[in-house]
């Protein structure tokens, strides 16, 4: 049997790869030196494409990819890559959300508390024997009591709240619409940020979202509030976050994404009530593959016109090729 096409635009986990490469025959964009050339051979064979959402797709490249009627992104975000222009064209998307809510979910949960709780210049208090020189650490605030504001309430935000539930305390979430939840709804996220003390990004990237924490929003969550950023960092108006935070406006800050990676700006990872992590929150060997194996399932799923695994939005149901 004829092997079908498939373009690589962001290569997948080794064990994914092997599978892609024993079902299709794949032609390794990832790898061209000349990629409007490469694209130019071998785009108008393939009928599907493999990525993330680190690699761009445009509504200019489609035009070389006539046959391809489904791209299949291992990654949860997907800004680089037009979906508009794919909907249009009757092109199914697939993400991996679903297979890294869990540790995504765990990692805000980590660096909320460990904000909050000032981990880190409470280990190097530890390590550096000001303990032993100085006397106790200086007292903080409980969890219990408080209020979490989750913006974005979708798979991985409802995972991220019921992680803070065992913690005692109140919830709220800012959508769309208000959602069929046991948790308080605000329509903006400003509303949000003032009456939450922990505020968790969770949105996803793009133009829609890009900078909706700003000024405003650091300001409303004051002085003793803590934003958790594990969505994107064009989110965030970075250098509003850097004031807030340098000023004493915004209490602390738990990051996973920033602006400019992996080289964010020093100005914020110099700051000490600032608590980093590497854009590593699905940062596991098991959800790592798992979200390389919705690619595997997806395609899998479509060339039987048999329903996608995780769609990112609905078209007419596939019907194989």
């Amino acid at each position: 049997m004829t092997k079908r096409d498939v373009l690589v635009m962001f290569p997948a986990r080794p064990k994914t790869m092997a599978q892609l490469e024993a079902a299709y025959t794949l032609h390794r964009y990832d790898e061209a030196e000349d990629k409007p050339a490469f694209l130019a051979e071998y785009g108008p064979r393939c009928e599907a494409i493999v990525t993330n959402g680190h690699a761009a797709l445009s509504r200019a490249d489609l035009d070389h990819l006539p046959k391809v009627k489904i791209v299949c992104c291992s990654s949860a975000g997907f800004e680089f890559i037009d979906a508009e222009a794919l909907k249009e064209r009757g092109i199914w998307l697939t993400n991996s959300s679903l297979a890294l809510c869990d540790d995504v979910a765990d990692t805000a949960l980590m660096l909320a508390l460990a904000a909050r709780r000032q981990l880190v210049a409470a280990h190097d208090y530890v390590r550096s024997g000001d303990w032993g020189s100085k006397g106790m650490y200086p007292l903080l605030s409980s969890m219990k009591g408080k209020r979490v504001g989750i913006a974005g309430i979708g798979t991985i935000g409802q995972a991220i709240a019921r992680r803070f539930e065992p913690l005692r305390v109140e919830i709220g979430y800012t959508a769309r619409n208000a959602r069929d939840l046991p948790w308080r709804y605000f329509g903006e996220v400003e509303a949000l940020a003032d009456w939450a003390d922990t505020l968790v990004a969770v949105v996803p990237g793009g133009a829609a979202t890009e900078r909706m924490f700003d000024r405003k929003v650091f300001e409303a969550l004051g002085a003793t509030g803590t934003f958790v950023n594990v969505a994107r960092g064009s989110v965030v108006d970075e250098p509003a976050l850097i004031e807030a935070l340098s000023s004493g406006t915004l209490g602390s800050a738990g990051l996973d994404v920033f602006l400019d990676e992996p080289n964010p700006d020093p100005a914020l990872t110099q700051l000490p009530n600032v608590t980093l992590y590497p854009h590593h929150a699905s940062g596991t060997v098991e959800t790592r593959d798992a979200m390389s194996q919705t690619v595997v399932d997806n395609l899998a799923a479509f060339f039987a016109g048999q329903p996608l695994t995780s769609p990112v939005y609905d078209l007419p149901a596939p019907s194989g090729r």
